[in-house]
């Protein structure tokens, strides 16, 4: 049975429930450059800090998606979006990272930014990156050895980017 998404600001009652997201995603150092064994604090002080937008997808009010929206640079930079997405990893191919997405660039329209930029996906992350350029993203640059893992290989990431 299919539930219906439903996608809202976060609020501090969702605070618990994103950690379990982030702990999930970070825990395979694969994707995000945060620390795998990065604490509950500190994670939610940067996904939730007051100079984002957070927002939880949620299905049967369950957070099964969580993503922000801030200004990519301050000042005269600050008309580019920026913008992270965590999915719980049991709810994959659910269309849940495509929702976000398009709801995130429709909110960052409304914020007022009028493009949005992606510093670092992954090369080898193949769903990410078909899904941002399926939603009208650009890869406008590569950063060689942008991650590196746990066990001292790095990774490639490209920059994307797209007109709001």
């Amino acid at each position: 049975m299919k539930h219906t998404l439903h996608i809202r600001k976060a609020e501090a009652s969702d605070y618990n429930q994103i950690w379990v997201i982030i702990k999930e995603v970070i825990t395979h150092g694969d994707t995000y450059v945060f620390d795998p064994n990065s604490n509950k604090n500190t994670m939610l002080t940067f996904w939730c800090g007051p100079d984002k937008f957070t927002y939880v997808a949620e299905t049967n009010g369950k957070v099964v998606g969580s993503f922000f929206i801030k200004a990519n640079q301050p000042d005269l930079g600050s008309h580019v979006a920026n913008a992270g997405y965590m999915t719980l990893s049991s709810q994959s191919g659910q269309g849940i990272g495509k929702a976000m997405g398009e709801y995130s660039i429709d909110e960052a329209r409304k914020l007022g930014f009028d493009s949005m930029q992606f510093n670092m996906v992954i090369k080898n992350n193949k769903a990410a990156i078909h899904l941002w350029q399926k939603l009208g993203f650009e890869i406008v640059g590569e950063i060689p050895r942008a991650l590196r893992q746990h066990n001292h290989e790095y990774l490639d990431a490209y920059i994307m980017w797209r007109k709001l």
